[in-house]
């Protein structure tokens, strides 16, 4: 059995946690307190973070290959592309995401110096993506992706983090309640990430 290491209110960990009840597999998630993180977690991960997967010998850290990897040894349902030039795209997607809605995420949890400016920039980021869900279900299209796995957790904590979008963004929540509203998204929650929006 996969055993997923979990930060209770870590985004990157809910994309994992996402994924695994999307899949509808056998899995034991651990839940860890990112304020008293025990000490195996620094042994199976040199950077003593969270999320990390350890299936039989195999030990991986970081959300987006931890994904990759259940996708592809569980590829039903596909959330990556089957196609290699789609794929492609949404792996540069992925990478995007993490540099720029990602990247000052420690601040926003911290509320720390610098936060209103990533406030700021997260606010403009999915304003610009908001109009293409004006035409479309998900963020590949008619299906669910690995996309829209990276962006929820983020969605979801919008309010959390103090990040008002404009109304030029309706489409955009419209979207998010869409994802919101998934099986797999609505097991995948902690009892800390329930209440972090009304």
């Amino acid at each position: 059995m996969m055993n997923l290491y979990s930060g209770t209110t870590d985004p990157f960990s809910h994309r994992c946690r996402i994924v695994l009840f999307e899949k509808g597999m056998d899995f034991q998630v651990i839940d860890v307190d990112l304020d008293h993180k025990p000490e195996d977690i620094a042994v199976i991960n040199p950077y003593n973070r969270v999320p990390v997967l350890v299936d039989r010998d195999l030990v991986l850290h970081e959300a987006n290959i931890i994904n990759e990897y259940i996708d592809e040894r569980f590829p039903h349902p596909q959330l990556m592309p089957p196609d290699p030039i789609m794929r492609a795209r949404a792996r540069q997607f992925l990478h995007t995401f993490e540099q720029e809605l990602f990247a000052g995420i420690e601040l926003l949890e911290k509320n720390q110096k610098g936060a209103d400016k990533v406030r700021a920039q997260v606010r403009e980021q999915l304003t610009q993506l908001a109009p293409m869900f004006a035409n479309q279900k998900f963020m590949l299209g008619d299906d669910f992706s690995m996309l829209d796995v990276a962006v929820a957790p983020l969605l979801w904590r919008l309010e959390h983090y103090g990040i008002d979008l404009p109304k030029a963004a309706a489409p955009l929540m419209k979207y998010a309640e869409r994802v919101f509203s998934r099986q797999g998204f609505i097991d995948s929650l902690t009892p800390s990430e329930k209440v972090m929006r009304r």
